[in-house]
């Protein structure tokens, strides 16, 4: 007999969470951007977690955590009413929708703070995600991480968009 998949579940952060999101957007750097960024800007990219302003700025957005079996395998927050600050999933569990759940739930919320319009500084490996969700490239971005230049993009999505219509996939 098949054997369910446990279902995901989403709630909100706690200071306890500090320790095992910083494994989880150290292993989401280390294994899933290598294609795109070199191993010194994962290096310095992956310090910024030993950082106390890591915690400070989980604490201060609204940040969800994304759950299997009650264990967090991911995150997401949303800065101010407006703006996806951090989106990372633990590698063994890429691919499997928790980071569709998770930016889900911040459009709604951003939604419901009255937003009409949702920004995201997408690492290279996050581009296409939100491209899929609707999400245009405005400008390209170089910024300084720990001594290393990493590249990103600000997209823009409206919200209650779907995906653009007619846009290449």
């Amino acid at each position: 007999m098949a054997q369910a998949l446990p279902k995901p579940g989403l709630r909100p952060f706690l200071p306890e969470d500090v320790p095992v999101l910083a494994a989880i957007f150290t292993a989401s750097i280390e294994e899933l951007t290598g294609e795109d960024y070199s191993e010194a800007q994962q290096q310095a990219w992956m310090a910024s977690a030993e950082d106390e302003e890591f915690g400070k700025g989980l604490a201060s957005d609204l940040t969800l955590i994304a759950t299997l079996e009650g264990s967090p395998v991911g995150f997401a927050s949303l800065q101010g009413k407006d703006h996806i600050r951090m989106l990372y999933v633990h590698p063994a569990v890429a691919g499997q929708g928790l980071a569709t759940m998770l930016v889900d739930a911040l459009e709604k919320l951003a939604g419901g703070r009255g937003a009409d319009k949702l920004t995201v500084d997408a690492s290279d490996n996050a581009q296409g995600f939100f491209a899929k969700r609707g999400y245009v490239a405005m400008q390209r971005n170089s910024i300084t991480v720990n001594d290393e230049w990493l590249a990103n993009t600000t997209m823009q999505k409206t919200l209650g968009s779907g995906p653009a219509s007619g846009a290449l996939q």
